[in-house]
């Protein structure tokens, strides 16, 4: 039998409890029985209308000091409220007094008051426990009332976690994590975060859960706030005596090669079918590049977690930049392997996914190389690179006529996310290249040419199609498919002196190109810019996008970066001051180290800007001032595209120039300065096709 002494501290514990709630569909219709708004209840509670509507549905639950007075109030509305068909509530008093005046004979049995909060046909409410883990905080009504996409993963990809132990999610979920350590975080995110996301493709990968660290979450997890170092700020990473790199290796758990940085994975060696992985963000240490993610390391957890929540949706989970993301995006939608029958055997084993990169790296041909890589340094080579890269160019200023030089206006056409247009139904190699002498030229086969394009005539108010300072060729030169293909269009007969061309085609990049697209438009969509918008309706509406929802616009801004970033890390240089010319880089061993892919992008977005600016040029006679990467500029009466773009006489765009709209592909306002300004910039000798906002000079090869 328990001692007196025991029964009084069981006692004390539950008056110690948290004060116990009413479950939360209770919450919400006793608020709205006393007509009280969510924005009011959070005025009184000096609180956000998103923590009164998370306390309603579930996903959160209020802490003290507000749990006491949300408590409190709730009781009173459940007196003047009570749940239809429940009896009234009566005092204590009156219940003890009622059962006093009763004949003890009559057999009739002393019920305790009846809960004015209960919800008919609930099961009786449990008294509250501390809420430690995150368990406690999800509770079944939240499932019920939003089902999750995949039962394995309920609260989604990631969280934010903050210093007080709130780990922020999608859609307003807020779990409770009681780590604090690393090691500690890493095994709650396995074991009872309910965080995830399923693969893109049947062949693919689950993705790893996705912990985004605020300074004070990384300070309580004894990491420093900020990662100082003389390296590049992407280069830096904890000592390996640090005490959480120890803490991490002494419990069995394993770093990357890049350590412990910004972006720090966690895991051990996958046992059976079963990931323990968990990828780590920190915030203070500059993880998400303020270039990618506008404003996002400043804003609120909260909306850090619904930033990086819709672009995992919509994009993928990140596990690094958005470089980083834009190469992990095309594996995931193309893995490298998939399940096959072993005909000796009769076992499932992996095999080659048709349509993919491999598992192995292939080295390219010595002209699609770096002047640094092992081929090209262990061979010798001397004929050559192929060099496709986006337009810089500026029209001289004595092919400026005297109309154009009296225009007031030059105006800037920045073509949507030009490289992801160009990804679109690309067909690409996928084995190794083979070299042939004097080949007969086929555009149909992906492949570098040795090729002289220089007899090629172009009117010297647009830029050459073949190079990327716009300059005429001045003799053989390597150039990608595309490029010696134009040529053709453009009716001149071309003779190749030989070729690294590859057997094995396809069109690697097709999901990729589908899924960002779709991302792509659907938060210009979330920021109000559809396709339904007549032109001047898209200016307007792109003119003030950033200001509808900054939070969506960081999103878009991240989307455009996986494109480029992505494209760009196809050729990612070596990085650091110790290395050495012929060594090989940690990139090489990617089966997505792949120069010739991305040559094949720039490659047609350029010959795609070309086309484009010379049906302008025969529809309205306009020759532009500059082309810098995806950014076009034309002299112009007015300060809109309007006042120059070719519309038919029934007010539609004329096809085949330059088009406004949301598509990748179409075109949008990206800046307007004075016609007489740039006229001046470009006889000092200046290039203001790089003062126009919006140009992108290169492709990041890095991240």
């Amino acid at each position: 039998m328990a001692s007196e002494e025991e029964l009084f501290a069981s006692v004390d514990a539950l008056l110690n409890e948290e004060p116990h709630l009413p479950p939360p569909a209770e919450r919400a219709r006793l608020r709205e029985a006393a007509g009280i708004t969510q924005a009011r209840l959070a005025t009184a509670l000096r609180t956000t209308t998103q923590s009164v509507k998370n306390w309603e549905n579930g996903r959160s639950e209020p802490k003290p000091p507000r749990l006491d007075a949300y408590q409190r109030l709730l009781k009173g509305w459940a007196a003047k409220y009570p749940a239809p068909g429940a009896a009234p509530a009566v005092s204590a008093a009156a219940t003890a007094s009622a059962a006093s005046a009763a004949p003890a004979a009559s057999g009739v049995e002393t019920a305790s008051a009846p809960q004015a909060a209960a919800v008919p046909g609930s099961a009786p409410a449990r008294p509250a426990t501390p809420r430690p883990a995150a368990a406690s905080r999800r509770p079944a009504a939240k499932k019920a009332a939003q089902p999750a996409a995949d039962p394995r993963f309920p609260h989604g990809p990631l969280a934010v976690l903050d210093g007080d132990g709130s780990a922020y999610g999608i859609d307003g979920i807020v779990l409770g994590c009681p780590a604090s350590t690393v090691v500690e975080l890493v095994e709650w995110t396995l074991r009872e975060s309910g965080l995830g996301a399923p693969r893109l493709h049947r062949n693919g990968k689950d993705s790893d859960p996705l912990i985004v660290l605020t300074a004070a979450a990384a300070v309580k997890l004894g990491l420093p706030e900020r990662l100082e170092g003389h390296e590049q700020r992407r280069s830096l990473r904890l000592p390996e005596d640090h005490p959480v790199v120890k803490q991490v290796v002494k419990a069995k758990w394993r770093l990357t090669q890049r350590g412990f940085g910004p972006w720090a994975r966690i895991y051990r060696k996958v046992q059976g079918r079963e990931r323990q992985c968990v990828q780590l963000a920190v915030l203070s240490w500059d993880a998400l590049d303020e270039r990618s993610w506008p404003g996002v390391s400043e804003m609120e957890p909260a909306d850090v977690a619904r930033v990086l929540g819709v672009y995992a949706q919509r994009v993928i989970t990140p596990r690094g930049s958005t470089a980083v993301a834009g190469l992990e995006l095309m594996t995931a939608l193309r893995p490298p392997t998939r399940a096959v029958r072993d005909g000796a055997s009769g076992n499932w084993v992996p095999g080659h996914n048709p349509g993919s990169l491999g598992t192995e790296p292939m080295d390219p041909a010595p002209p699609e190389a770096t002047p640094e890589h092992p081929v090209v340094v262990d061979s010798g080579w001397s004929g050559g690179f192929l060099n496709e890269e986006a337009y810089q160019w500026v029209r001289d200023v004595s092919l400026l006529n005297d109309e154009e030089c009296t225009l007031p206006y030059a105006v800037g056409l920045d073509l949507n996310t030009a490289f992801l247009a160009a990804a679109a139904r690309l067909v690409v190699g996928l084995s190794a290249p083979d070299h042939f002498h004097a080949p007969t030229f086929n555009p149909k086969i992906p492949g570098s040419w040795l090729v002289d394009l220089s007899h090629v005539e172009v009117d010297p108010r647009l830029p050459s199609p073949f190079t990327q300072d716009g300059t005429r060729p001045t003799g053989p030169a390597w150039y990608q498919t595309h490029t010696v293909a134009y040529a053709q269009e453009l009716g001149y007969n071309v003779a190749p002196i030989e070729g690294y061309l590859r057997r094995e085609t396809g069109a690697y990049l097709d999901p990729w190109h589908d899924r960002l697209k779709a991302a792509y438009v659907d938060t210009l969509a979330d920021l109000g810019v559809t396709k339904e918008l007549t032109d001047a309706e898209f200016l307007a509406a792109m003119e003030r996008y950033k200001d509808v929802d900054p939070a969506m616009a960081a999103v878009l801004a991240a989307i455009k970066a996986t494109v480029k970033g992505g494209i760009g890390k196809l050729r990612e240089r070596p990085q650091g001051r110790k290395y050495k010319e012929g060594e090989r880089w940690p990139a090489l061993q990617r089966p997505t180290w792949r120069p010739d892919i991305r040559a094949a992008v720039i490659s047609k977005a350029r010959v795609n800007m070309h086309r484009k600016l010379r049906n302008m040029a025969t529809m309205t006679g306009l020759y532009p001032l500059a082309v810098l990467s995806d950014c076009v500029v034309y002299p112009s009466p007015g300060d809109s595209p309007l006042h120059f773009l070719p519309y038919a006489a029934s007010g539609k765009p004329q096809p085949g120039g330059f088009r406004l709209g949301p598509t990748p592909g179409l075109a949008k306002l990206e800046g307007v300065q004075s016609m007489l300004w740039a006229v001046d910039l470009m006889e000092q000798g200046y290039n203001p096709a790089r003062h126009i906002k919006g140009g992108d000079a290169v492709l990041d090869e890095g991240e």
